[in-house]
């Protein structure tokens, strides 16, 4: 496979090679590549179960009335921008 990278890009993957970084630039893509596909591939396998705490407490908090409407929002965003220009 052939890529062809930016001057940028292979300006970066030279500097690391020379500050010991990586052993060699092909070395280095590789790496960069490796963690990229762990990364998505983690990314892919989150349920979100960590979510389901703050879902829990937001459905609550609506239950309980405890909550804006957009428009209450969007006013009050309105009226701390004004107050932030007027100082």
């Amino acid at each position: 496979m052939s890529i062809t990278l930016s001057l940028e890009q292979e300006s970066w993957l030279q500097t690391q090679v020379e500050n010991g970084a990586f052993p060699s630039v092909e070395a280095a893509v590789r790496h960069l590549i490796d963690e990229k596909i762990a990364e998505h591939e983690t990314a892919e396998n989150d349920d979100l179960a960590w979510a389901k705490i703050y879902v829990d407490e937001a459905r609550a908090a609506v239950a309980l009335g405890e909550y804006v409407s957009l428009e209450e929002y969007k006013a009050h965003n309105a009226a701390l921008l004004a107050s932030l220009r007027g100082r």
